[in-house]
């Protein structure tokens, strides 16, 4: 089966104020495979998400979904094209219920579609739906990242960008999201996401690119560079190392 690309960033700048965080970005995501964004802090990796969702300015450069161009789309015009996006940390209403979230979620789709769609996501969710009539404050946190996700789920998106999911979760919740996420990839859904649990993304990712102040230093297969022995320079820093550059234009 060929793959095809389904995010690409060509020569993307931006960043906030005159203070530019991605310089010349340039890389791919294949449809339907999870990609890992991974580098030092301040490398760039949630600022990709950011921009990517309309919410950071294209200063130079072209964004291509499916291989149209949505440089400078709004979030609410990207939602329409399929992308869905779980910034870090909690982005819930705690003191809405867990229904009321989920309706907010669907906001843009009508409540009617909402609500049909309300117990489909719910069953890939059991946990929630069993507290769907409790304050999102009341959920533990494993059970409001899986409430953020679900959220999410009911724009059946073709894209989703997380950020940072398993900040905060315990590593028997954070096992079940990246199953949920290789679930939904092999499914067809395209992940893109920031992640520092770098080893345990890895083991469930098909792709990774690593960016150093901004821009690629690598893209290799996630198996690949889960078995380098630079794994953890390439992560804390430094990926511009020799080892490392010979392999940025795979």
């Amino acid at each position: 089966m060929t793959e095809q690309t389904c995010i690409e960033f060509d020569d993307v700048v931006a960043g906030y104020g005159e203070f530019m965080i991605l310089n010349n970005l340039s890389f791919k995501a294949q449809r339907g495979k999870i990609t890992l964004l991974l580098g030092p802090n301040g490398a760039g990796k949630s600022t990709v998400l950011k921009t990517l969702f309309g919410l950071l300015k294209v200063r130079q450069g072209r964004i291509r979904l499916d291989g149209q161009d949505i440089t400078g789309s709004s979030a609410k015009q990207l939602l329409a094209h399929g992308i869905a996006f779980v910034p870090q940390g909690r982005n819930l209403f705690g003191q809405l219920t867990v229904w009321q979230n989920l309706e907010l979620g669907g906001i843009t789709l009508g409540m009617k579609t909402t609500h049909e769609r309300i117990p489909e996501v719910l069953e890939r969710f059991p946990r929630v739906k069993e507290r769907l009539h409790s304050q999102a404050s009341a959920l533990s946190g494993g059970e409001q990242k899986q409430l953020e996700i679900a959220r999410a789920m009911l724009l059946r998106p073709k894209v989703i960008l997380i950020d940072e999911p398993s900040i905060g979760l315990s590593p028997m919740i954070v096992r079940s999201v990246f199953v949920l996420l290789r679930q939904l990839a092999d499914q067809g859904t395209t992940v893109l996401m920031v992640e520092q649990n770098v080893k345990s993304a890895l083991g469930i990712s098909d792709e990774a690119v690593a960016l150093e102040s901004g821009r690629r230093v690598l893209q290799k297969p996630a198996q690949e560079l889960l078995a380098d022995p630079h794994i953890e320079r390439l992560f804390l820093g430094g990926a511009h190392a020799p080892t490392a550059s010979t392999q940025a234009a795979a």
